[in-house]
C-alpha cells in the first residue's frame, strides 16, 4: 500500500509548532538584548562625554594679610652725581691722563687741548692791550699840557676839552681790550680740561689727535665722571601704595650681580606727582656705596615693608585667580556641589605674585587657580586633587 501521501500526524504538526514557538521567542529576545545593549552603551558613551566636558580646577584658600606685607618693585640704580664733560675750546686734543675707571680728584686734569689759533688770538689780544695803554699814555699827557695852556689862555676850551674827550674814550679803549685780553686768556685755561668733582671716569670718548669742538651742540662728550660714593635709586610705585611711601621709609634692595646680599636704601623724596601716562610715583632712594660695590645703572628688587590695610580684615590670593572683564574684577569660586560662583571682589594692593582683597570672598571659600576665559557662573566643574609631594616630584 502506498503511503507516501498521507497527511501528517497530529503529534508531528503539533512538534512542528512548538520549534517554530521557540525560535520566534529566540529570535525575540536577540532583538530586545541588542536594543538593550544599544541603550547601555549609549548612555555610558553620554556619561563618558559629560564626564569630559566638565573642567577640571584646581583651587585655593585665602590667607588673611599678616601685620605688615612685603611690596617687591623693580629699580634703576644712578650715581648721585654724573656729568658728561664736554670741551670749552676749540682745538686738537694734545694728550690725555686718564682713562675710564681711574678714580679722579676735584680739580685733576684729565686731557690737554691744543688750540694754536686761540693760542695767536691770545698775542694779538696782549698787543692791543700793550697799544692801548701806549695811546692812552700819550692822550694823557696831551689833556694834561691843554689844560695848562688852557689856564693861560693860550688855547680855546673846545680844544682843551677834545684833548680830555679823546683821553677818556682812549682809557674806555684800554678796558675794552684789557676785558677781550682777559676774556681769552680764561678760555686758554680751558685748553686743560680738569675735573667738576671727586668720581670715577666712566667713558672716554676721545684720543690724541682727534679734532675738538667746543660746547655741547656739536661735539661728543669727551669723559663722563660719576660720583659713584652714593648711589640714588629710582623706584616706580604703583598709586595704590603711593600714601605708604611716607619720608624715612627703608627698604631692602638685592642685586642680581651680588647674590645673597642685601643693602638698606632709605627714602629721599617723591616726584609728589602721579605719573599720567602709567600710574605710579617716582621714589628716589638713596644707597650707602662707600666700599664701591655696586654699579650705577644697574638693576635692582627693592622690597619694601608696608604696613597692613587698616581694619586688617583683609585676606591674599594668588594673582591668577583674579578674572577682569567688562563688569569688573571678580574671582571664581566653587561651591559645595561643584558649581562656579563669580564674586566680585575690591582690590587692595598688589604684592607681584599675589593681591590683597579687601572685600568680596571669605576665608572658607575655595577660589579657583587660573579660571579660564569661558568660565560662567553655574558652570559644573570638578576640582582635583592636590599632588602630594611625591607625585609632585615626579
Amino acid at each position: 500500500m502506498d503511503t507516501s501521501h498521507r497527511p501528517l500526524s497530529l503529534a508531528t504538526s503539533r512538534g512542528i509548532t512548538r520549534v517554530s514557538i521557540a525560535i520566534g521567542v529566540v529570535a525575540i529576545l536577540v532583538v530586545a538584548w541588542t536594543v538593550y545593549a544599544a541603550h547601555v552603551a549609549g548612555v555610558k558613551l553620554k556619561e563618558q562625554t559629560e564626564a569630559q566636558a566638565v573642567v577640571t580646577v584646581l583651587t585655593v584658600k585665602a590667607q588673611p594679610m599678616t601685620d605688615a606685607a612685603v611690596l617687591t618693585l623693580p629699580g634703576s640704580v644712578q650715581a648721585k652725581i654724573d656729568a658728561p664733560i664736554y670741551a670749552r675750546t676749540n682745538g686738537y686734543l694734545k694728550r690725555w691722563m686718564v682713562d675710564i675707571g681711574a678714580q679722579v680728584k676735584a680739580g685733576q686734569v684729565l686731557a690737554e687741548i691744543d688750540a694754536p689759533e686761540l693760542d695767536q688770538q691770545l698775542r694779538q689780544a696782549e698787543a692791543d692791550v700793550a697799544s692801548a695803554e701806549a695811546r692812552l699814555n700819550i692822550a694823557s699827557i696831551t689833556a694834561d699840557r691843554w689844560q695848562g695852556l688852557r689856564e693861560t689862555d693860550s688855547v680855546s676850551k673846545q680844544d682843551a676839552d677834545e684833548r680830555v674827550n679823546l683821553e677818556e674814550t682812549t682809557a674806555a679803549q684800554l678796558q675794552a681790550a684789557q676785558a677781550n685780553r682777559q676774556r681769552l686768556r680764561e678760555l686758554a685755561s680751558f685748553k686743560k680740561i680738569v675735573a667738576p668733582f671727586e668720581g670715577v671716569v666712566t667713558a672716554r670718548n676721545t684720543d690724541v689727535g682727534q679734532l675738538i669742538t667746543a660746547g655741547t651742540g656739536a661735539g661728543l662728550e669727551l669723559f663722563r665722571i660719576a660720583d659713584t660714593r652714593q648711589l640714588r635709586l629710582y623706584v616706580r610705585v604703583p598709586q595704590s601704595y603711593a600714601a605708604q611711601i611716607t619720608p624715612n621709609l627703608t627698604a631692602q634692595v638685592k642685586f642680581p650681580d651680588r647674590p645673597g646680599r642685601v643693602y638698606a636704601a632709605t627714602l629721599e623724596g617723591t616726584s609728589s606727582a602721579i605719573d599720567a601716562t602709567s600710574r605710579t610715583l617716582l621714589a628716589q632712594l638713596i644707597v650707602d656705596n662707600s666700599k664701591n660695590e655696586l654699579l650705577p645703572g644697574a638693576y635692582a628688587e627693592v622690597h619694601f615693608q608696608l604696613p597692613a590695610a587698616a581694619g586688617g580684615s583683609s585676606l591674599k590670593v594668588p594673582a591668577n585667580t583674579l578674572l577682569t572683564r567688562g563688569d569688573g574684577l571678580s574671582v571664581a569660586t566653587v561651591d559645595a556641589q561643584g558649581h562656579v560662583v563669580l564674586k566680585p571682589v575690591t582690590l587692595g594692593r598688589d604684592f607681584g605674585s599675589d593681591l590683597e582683597i579687601l572685600s568680596g570672598i571669605t576665608a572658607n571659600d575655595a577660589v579657583i587657580l587660573n579660571p579660564p576665559d569661558s568660565l560662567t557662573e553655574s558652570t559644573l566643574v570638578r576640582v582635583a586633587e592636590p599632588e602630594t609631594k611625591a607625585e609632585a616630584k615626579l
